[in-house]
């Protein structure tokens, strides 16, 4: 899948300071336990933000808050500038996608667009417009007469989108919509989504475990764990610049290196690493001289056989494993106690192979690698 351009990233259309904003939001199923944790969250206008999580972070129940399937157990939910605790979901003026796609069985994808549009009372001249317009922006013209039953998987996920957006809302929420295609068509469908919201400028909050969907569509992340936004930066912050290790850990592939804060100097911190070498990071997210770290680095960012006079921190690691994997090959090795560190070597004209057994030095540049709390 081609990496997304964050170059040309679409900015968001900010003339007010906020969408969607979540103030103190809480909730709890049970009155005792506290599914989402003193939300805080603005969402500006035409912006394309992801809630990004395992199951059971709390980022769905946000979704269904602001829906309106949920209430919010404290703290308020304001839409435009107005709370809507208090309103109803089919007043609140918003777009919906499940995964489920949610289609009506005994309706054809016309009548499925048209109901919508129908319970608005709009004509019915503007309503065969508009639903001829939404097949057409999702490449569904010619299916109009058909029955949800007679459509494959992704081509319902498609009228189900055309639906939550023929009648204009300006905020659109989807809770994991492409968490039942296969892969091939989940990045298509990726692609799409995201040339709809380029397209239309509308506002949209989606939903995914997925951290790769979440990487190439959105504007920015909203990482959750337990009930709390760990982080919220855009895609190459997020992968570039984690700010604790449960961030580190969940995007991307990441190795950790244990060790103990020698010192600090400035951005870059002396670590002792549990095995006894000495390495530099930058100081992301650590106590101080004496504290437990853990060095995250990512693994195309580890260097074979380094110049030792411009990668001071070089160290030592055995080969385990090693598997082709086309342009990259994946080197599994034991550096430092960690017998799970890998590397990705290019598969490029004139890089050494390494070989199983072999032992060889690595290094990196210490701003990429950063010196997390061990906790």
């Amino acid at each position: 899948m081609t990496p997304p351009d964050n170059s040309r990233r679409k900015k968001p259309m900010n003339s007010e300071p906020f969408h969607v904003r979540f103030k103190n939001v809480q909730k709890s199923y049970d009155g005792l336990t506290l599914v989402v944790k003193d939300l805080n969250l603005d969402i500006g206008k035409g912006e394309f933000v992801t809630m990004l999580g395992p199951s059971g972070s709390g980022k769905t129940t946000c979704l269904m808050m602001l829906a309106g399937f949920e209430s919010a157990t404290h703290g308020e939910i304001v839409l435009n500038g107005r709370p809507i605790n208090n309103i109803p979901p089919h007043k609140r003026g918003i777009g919906m996608v499940f995964q489920n796609y949610a289609l009506f069985p005994h309706m054809t994808v016309a009548e499925n667009l048209s109901f919508p549009l129908a319970v608005r009372k709009m004509p019915k001249d503007k309503i065969s417009q508009k639903v001829g317009q939404a097949l057409e922006m999702v490449q569904m013209g010619e299916f109009g007469d058909r029955y949800p039953a007679q459509l494959s998987g992704g081509q319902q996920q498609r009228i189900a989108l055309a639906r939550a957006l023929v009648f204009d809302p300006e905020l659109v929420l989807m809770d994991e919509p492409l968490g039942a295609l296969d892969k091939q068509l989940r990045e298509q469908m990726q692609f799409e989504i995201k040339h709809i919201h380029q397209q239309l400028g509308v506002t949209m909050v989606y939903v995914t475990h997925d951290q790769s969907e979440a990487l190439t569509m959105s504007d920015r992340i909203a990482v959750f764990n337990d009930g709390i936004i760990q982080q919220l930066a855009s895609p190459d912050d997020l992968y570039e610049r984690p700010e604790n290790r449960f961030v580190a850990q969940f995007i991307g592939e990441n190795n950790e290196l244990g060790g103990t804060v020698d010192a600090i100097d400035g951005d870059i911190a002396r670590v002792t690493l549990d095995n006894g070498d000495k390495v530099s990071a930058l100081a992301v997210n650590i106590e101080g001289a004496g504290a437990r770290t853990m060095l995250s680095i990512r693994p195309e960012r580890v260097i074979i056989d380094p110049d030792e006079s411009r990668v001071p921190q070089a160290i030592g690691g055995l080969v385990k494993e090693l598997i082709y994997l086309g342009d990259h090959i994946r080197c599994r090795m034991t550096v430092a106690g960690n017998d799970e560190f890998i590397v990705k070597v290019p598969n490029a004209p004139g890089n050494r192979r390494l070989k199983v057994g072999e032992k060889i030095r690595i290094g990196w540049i210490t701003e990429d690698c950063r010196a997390l709390d061990a906790a």
